[in-house]
């Protein structure tokens, strides 16, 4: 059920100058993965200059409820598909329909710039992730191991555009 009435999405505007706020996000979005996934999460890697950069090599969406932010997602335009290389959303209304709404952003451009798919990486053990994805059309396509595991630790799911 979409309960996300009250927030908005938005193309991250070009003269955006909260990157602390939006690293602050996207700490708080990823910390429940902290112990869960191996290897471990790199978004304590991430600054707020390397999310400038990224925003630079990167199509982003922000979903803002009352000027907050409360989601983002960043997606890198390849030839023929697009890279959805990170998606957060605000713990506290994680399952309400944003992450949706945001990826349903990314297809909207997807489409209009004529690309064939949607391309995203999950990490093996967030089943639930899977299943949200899922949900939304992608399917799996492989699965891959991070250097210097002899595991899988990654999924990769891709979405065809009709």
């Amino acid at each position: 059920m979409d309960q996300s009435v009250g927030i908005s999405i938005i193309g991250l505007p070009t003269d955006f100058d909260r990157w602390d706020d939006l690293l602050a996000l996207i700490r708080r979005a990823f910390a429940y993965m902290d112990g869960v996934i191996d290897p471990p999460s790199s978004a304590h890697l991430l600054t707020a200059d390397t999310l400038a950069e990224k925003a630079k090599r990167e199509t982003g969406f922000l979903a803002i409820e009352n000027s907050r932010i409360v989601g983002c997602v960043f997606a890198l335009e390849r030839v023929r598909d697009f890279y959805v290389g990170k998606l957060a959303v605000e713990p506290r209304l994680q399952g309400q329909g944003i992450g949706a709404r945001l990826m349903r952003a990314v297809e909207n451009l997807a489409r209009k710039r004529g690309k064939e798919a949607i391309e995203l990486q999950a990490r093996i053990e967030l089943t639930a992730n899977h299943a949200a994805f899922a949900r939304l059309g992608f399917r799996e396509t492989e699965r891959t191991a991070h250097e210097g595991y002899d595991r899988p630790t990654s999924i990769t799911m891709r979405k065809v555009l009709p």
